[in-house]
């Protein structure tokens, strides 16, 4: 046990979830409920306390790119969520009836971000007036919803500061841009951030489409009308004989060629996506082939057992890019832990000034981000050669630990499936 004012040392948490891990149900549904909200009440003063932490930890140091990435890998989460945690820790004594409500577990950390984000453009005054104005009673704030909360927030700020929020929406048309991000069934979401104007015109464009084919006789459902024609106006691709644009494989889709010439159901890999069943991999090729698309089928080569990718031939003959797109390829997303990004940069692993050498071994993917936050003081990343994936321990300023590896691209030579039935597949120990 421990009081209230000795600080909490790690293994008191840790002891904590094992307890919660371990420790029998209740047997009534009204204790069952309780304990439910109970629980929610320590997830939210749990985060409260790692804010405090964290403003604690930023304090002590004047690098906010790398604290960022240190508590980003400690929550287990990407750099940009580290950069938000750390943001809201550094304004959280500027709101102090919000955290007040946080700390002691009765509003969630996203409604701690929406209070911080969206009084960000006031004076420090007008920010505590907000704060007082929506947390000062704790319990109708804790009764309001999410949408209750924002409104009330947009409000105010636009009647203290009209000015400031104008500006504010004149500077966030610099952020727009377009992401993509995996959805279920292997799908993606592909979000684009725009100024309301452009976003408004844009959906008008496909749904005046959409309402077009539709009218025509089109089978094809409003949406998918839609998004078949968001891809091809984007693409400038050829569309098939059921609407659906062609796009030539030239975002790297990796198989084996079992998968590709014998039908196997080896899965195979979608660079910026990961994993994707063997028949999307073979329809994504005959799809080209039958449009007469051009499509280029370059060899790579996986070390037995692991999958891992070792070596590649190609007819091109610039060994820089060659490199470059074997990591890519081997890597699939920035190779920081928890991060998921894009790659932007094949680095070395050991810095070329180091002594590090161009090759597969010493090379890794990595988000812009992520690579720069490498270069600052105190980080320190160390190619583990070996007989599994390609392994880079990341060591942080504060001694902390952590191994990043290689996700698998290919299936292991010895099948994962077997087939009991015509048609019925499966899984292998």
């Amino acid at each position: 046990m421990f009081e209230v004012n000795d600080p909490i040392d790690s293994t008191v948490v840790v002891g904590l979830a094992g307890v919660l891990a371990e420790a029998p149900l209740a047997d009534d549904p009204v204790d069952q409920v309780d304990e439910i909200r109970a629980l929610e009440t320590l997830v939210c003063a749990a985060q409260a306390r790692q804010q405090r932490l964290t403003t604690a930890y930023a304090e002590s140091r004047d690098d906010p790119r790398s604290v960022a990435a240190e508590v980003a890998l400690a929550r287990r989460e990407s750099p940009h969520r580290g950069r938000q945690h750390l943001g809201l820790a550094l304004v959280a004594g500027e709101l102090p009836h919000t955290m007040a409500a946080f700390r002691a577990g009765r509003v969630t950390e996203w409604r701690v971000m929406n209070v911080a984000r969206e009084t960000a453009c006031l004076s420090l005054e007008d920010r505590a007036e907000v704060d007082r104005a929506i947390a000062a009673d704790p319990d109708a704030f804790e009764a309001c919803s999410d949408r209750e909360v924002l409104g009330r927030l947009r409000s105010l700020a636009a009647r203290l500061d009209p000015a400031s929020v104008a500006e504010r929406r004149r500077r966030a048309e610099s952020g727009r841009g377009v992401t993509i991000r995996p959805a279920p069934d292997t799908m993606v979401y592909l979000t684009a951030l725009l100024p309301v104007a452009d976003g408004v015109a844009a959906y008008a464009a496909l749904c005046a489409e959409a309402d077009r084919a539709r009218a025509a006789g089109d089978p094809r459902g409003r949406g998918q009308v839609m998004a078949d024609a968001l891809v091809a106006r984007v693409t400038g691709c050829a569309a098939d004989d059921a609407g659906r644009p062609v796009v030539p494989v030239a975002i790297g889709v990796v198989m084996s060629d079992r998968t590709l010439l014998a039908g196997a159901h080896d899965p195979a890999g979608l660079v910026d996506h990961g994993p994707i069943p063997a028949d999307l991999a073979r329809e994504l090729v005959l799809r080209n082939l039958d449009a007469h698309q051009r499509t280029w089928v370059r060899r790579l080569y996986a070390r037995p057992g692991t999958g891992e990718l070792v070596a590649m031939d190609s007819r091109r003959r610039v060994f820089p890019r060659a490199l470059a797109s074997f990591v890519r390829l081997r890597d699939q997303w920035c190779r920081r832990p928890w991060c998921n990004a894009p790659i932007r940069h094949t680095d070395h692993v050991v810095r070329a000034a180091s002594g590090g050498p161009t090759s597969a071994a010493d090379g890794q993917g990595l988000c812009e981000s992520c690579n720069y936050t490498k270069e600052s003081p105190g980080w320190h990343h160390q190619p583990r050669p070996g007989p599994d994936r390609h392994a880079v321990d990341i060591t942080t300023p504060t001694g902390h630990e952590y191994r990043s590896t290689s996700p698998p691209l290919l299936a292991s030579p010895r099948p994962a499936f077997r087939q009991v039935a015509p048609g019925r597949w499966v899984l292998g120990a």
